[in-house]
């Protein structure tokens, strides 16, 4: 479970804990060098394989064709993660225009601005042409130019699903309304939906490092220790595996009951439950594990609650077979909750989440573990396993691991924690 907000104890990737710098608030991975107090902790990264051009190029034409056969001239995407899946460009988004026209025939153009064009062609990683513009000039003009270059002159075009309107209602005035607009959502997920060999293999070092980081933390924490403090620790721990930390949550106490915490300061101390949720990413890839666990001896509450998560992951991926709509898993799980007093559906005490979520190149991706999601389970497909308790006032309990489908059924990045006293 990703956090975009910033309540205590959410902590992201700071210049103190990693020697990775940003593009499009992506992290770049540098050679990060182990930092001090972390003896022992050694890169699991070095092997680690980048998507390969000719990868990018064949997603890159099942794109095409898709388009060819809906009779849709281009697609037009913004920076942001799927620009850095099909082009290998990473790049943040802000008031002026970078763009890439992907055409269903021809090369790709991609538009930034011009003092930006050699940042730009850095992370380029497939053959297209570079048009920049200048501070006086327009962006959507040269967007309309591409598109026309490549003799897309009207009809349908497709934009992104993540694209911002203003950029939408710029092409629209630059073409003086000669196209048809309409959503590229499912153009760009019927590419991205399933993962390759390369993609599993790097998100299983991602996973691979955050577990093993989180071994460490569990290890090192200790009474009166905050939240931002374990986070950090966290997050060096994860630089000095080779990873590029995306998020570290860290709730204890009472704001475990809280999915995305509180602001209430707390420290930890005897009794005190504990509960990461944490991240990074190799190459762009990420991982997402949760972890909970009681700081002493848990209560017989708080052991029962986290039987009962532990039971809800396993009954997750019991119900994930091929062809089996994902809202399902969904269902299962607060079928069996509400069995056990939990609920009902989304109520809390209980789960008011979804189960899990779609993960790979972006944290959160569709499709998503939540009633009502027809999508069909297919081979390829990776998702979080996510589906925790929370009793508001109390305490609450996340575990949290990845799994992709295959033919034959879920395969887990992470094993499952094996109980509340032994939970990495």
């Amino acid at each position: 479970m990703r956090r975009r907000d910033f309540l205590t104890g959410v902590v992201t990737a700071t210049a103190a804990a990693s020697t990775a710098f940003t593009l499009a608030g992506r992290p770049v991975q540098a050679a990060p060098a182990a930092p001090a107090g972390l003896a022992g902790l050694t890169s699991m990264t070095t092997g680690a394989k980048p998507i390969s051009v000719e990868e990018r190029l064949a997603r890159i034409a099942k794109l095409q064709q898709l388009m060819v056969d809906k009779k849709i001239g281009a697609l037009i995407l913004e920076s942001g993660s799927s620009l850095d899946y099909f082009t290998g460009i990473q790049w943040h988004r802000s008031e002026r225009t970078t763009a890439a026209v992907i055409p269903a025939r021809g090369d790709i153009v991609v538009v930034t601005p011009a003092f930006e064009e050699p940042s730009i062609r850095e992370t380029l990683a497939v053959n297209g042409d570079v048009r920049p513009w200048n501070e006086h000039e327009s962006p959507f003009a040269r967007l309309v130019g591409a598109l026309r270059d490549r003799g897309v002159s009207s009809g349908p075009i497709a934009f992104e699903a993540t694209t911002r309107l203003f950029i939408v209602d710029g092409v629209r005035e630059a073409s003086a309304g000669a196209y048809q607009v309409v959503s590229g959502d499912a153009l760009v997920k019927a590419v991205r939906l399933i993962k390759s060999p390369a993609e599993l293999a790097l998100m299983q070092t991602a996973n691979d490092v955050t577990l093993a980081a989180l071994r460490y933390v569990h290890g090192h924490v200790r009474p009166g220790m905050r939240p931002d403090e374990i986070a950090s620790m966290m997050n060096a721990a994860t630089v000095a595996l080779g990873g590029a930390p995306e998020f570290a949550l860290v709730l204890i106490n009472e704001a475990s009951a809280y999915p995305h915490g509180s602001h209430k300061p707390e420290t930890l101390h005897e009794g005190s439950v504990i509960l990461m949720d944490v991240g990074c990413a190799v190459h762009g890839y990420q991982s997402d594990i949760s972890r909970t666990w009681v700081m002493g001896k848990p209560t017989a509450k708080q052991r029962k609650v986290w039987d009962t998560v532990k039971r809800g992951q396993e009954i997750a991926l019991a119900t994930a077979k091929p062809g089996v709509p994902v809202g399902s898993i969904d269902d299962a799980v607060r079928a069996y909750y509400e069995k056990e007093g939990w609920g009902p559906g989304y109520h809390l005490p209980g789960l008011p989440h979804r189960t899990g979520h779609g993960i790979g190149l972006d944290g959160h991706e569709s499709p998503y573990l939540v009633h009502g999601d027809a999508t069909p389970l297919a081979a390829g497909m990776c998702f979080s396993d996510e589906p925790g308790l929370y009793i508001p006032g109390e305490f609450g309990i996340r575990l949290e691991d990845c799994w992709h489908m295959t033919e034959t059924g879920p395969k887990l990045f992470t094993e499952l924690a094996k109980s509340i006293d032994d939970p990495i």
